[in-house]
């Protein structure tokens, strides 16, 4: 890895197979902490169904925040929400925003894995502008 006034440039030491198939992961991910850092990554999670809702406890600059979810098991769901991510929690969207790609994607994965969108009614938590595949259900004889 080079860095210049042009950029960074990722180059392999060897010409062996791991090597170059390593070097698009490097650059990606150095891409990835270069956008992270100007811009920012967010994922908004949307949930539903009856008495179904999300609540965040704790001051947004203070540590040990937790995501609190009511998602229709017996008891309530509590999460802690990792540092340097931000949560946001409205009406039915949760908004989950950071520097880190990868901590972003995986918060908003292990939220939606409590609850996973069922074909039925499409009741649970799932990513915005997700399309789930509805079924048809009993018919009536």
């Amino acid at each position: 890895m080079v860095v210049g006034g042009e950029g960074i440039q990722v180059s392999s030491k060897s010409d062996s197979i791991t090597g170059k198939a390593l070097l698009g992961t490097y650059a990606s991910h150095i891409r990835n902490m270069l956008e992270g850092v100007t811009e920012g990554f967010s994922k908004k999670l949307i949930v539903e169904g009856v008495g179904f809702k999300w609540e965040v406890v704790g001051l947004p600059a203070q540590a040990g925040k937790t995501l609190n979810l009511s998602i229709g098991f017996s008891h309530p769901v509590k999460m802690q929400i990792p540092d340097g991510l931000a949560v946001v929690a409205e009406k039915n969207t949760l908004t989950v925003s950071g520097f880190d790609k990868e901590q972003v994607g995986q918060f908003a994965a292990n939220v939606r894995a409590l609850k996973k969108p069922e074909p039925y009614k499409g009741k649970g938590v799932r990513y915005e502008g997700e399309v789930i595949r509805r079924k048809q259900g009993k018919k009536a004889a």
